[in-house]
């Protein structure tokens, strides 16, 4: 150990070249070490973290492969519900009445509680609609007396009205001749014309460019 010790001592620093064998490898080792070290911070540190981005790339994309192969296959499937989403849809709609409808509809909501023997205290259509994407809605105040079976028959024919009525918030009491009073909110609804949506699609067009500003 103290020969090898001795090898280091009294190194002429200025002549590496007359150095004895031992001190020479040493030497050659640190640079090599040096140079690794310095090339992987300046070169190869992002030729790794590239390396590494393109294996989760991979994995994404890999992902995105499956998950279109399994649509491309299922696609005949999902074209049938389509079509069958859109058949729904087109039936659902038949059943909003249109501007003309609407009058004829109110009228049919009240005889339908006038032909199950009720009396309507109150019929109150809203003064205004509440517009949505592409329908309209309209609200409907009722107050209804008789009694209870009269009042489940006139609940089943809203039901069965060739249009969508809907009765909401109800509230049954007993009056002073010991008949039931129903108040309720029937909601009734119509589709929007050609004219109307365009002009909803402006309005929101509209308010988007006004958020912006």
């Amino acid at each position: 150990m103290n020969d090898l010790l001795s090898q280091f001592r009294n190194l002429n620093t200025r002549d590496p070249g007359s150095w004895p064998a031992l001190p020479k490898l040493a030497l050659l080792l640190a640079l090599l070490v040096g140079i690794l070290v310095v090339a992987y911070f300046f070169d190869w540190q992002d030729q790794l973290d590239a390396l590494e981005a393109g294996r989760q790339e991979e994995v994404q994309l890999k992902e995105q492969y499956k998950a279109k192969k399994a649509q491309a296959v299922n696609l005949d499937l999902h074209r049938q519900q389509l079509q069958e989403i859109e058949s729904s849809f087109g039936a659902l709609l038949k059943q909003l009445p249109n501007k003309s409808q609407m009058e004829a509809l109110l009228v049919d909501i009240n005889q339908a509680g006038l032909g199950r023997g009720l009396q309507f205290e109150l019929f109150r259509p809203a003064p205004q609609e509440t517009v949505k994407e592409f329908y309209a809605e309209l609200p409907i105040t009722v107050r209804v007396t008789g009694n209870y079976h009269d009042m489940g028959a006139f609940a089943s024919d809203i039901g069965q009205l060739p249009r969508i009525v809907t009765l909401n918030d109800l509230n049954l009491s007993v009056n002073k001749d010991g008949n039931l009073t129903l108040d309720t909110t029937a909601k009734t609804f119509r589709y929007l014309d050609e004219e109307e949506i365009a002009e909803q699609r402006r309005a929101a067009k509209a308010a988007k460019a006004g958020k912006r500003r």
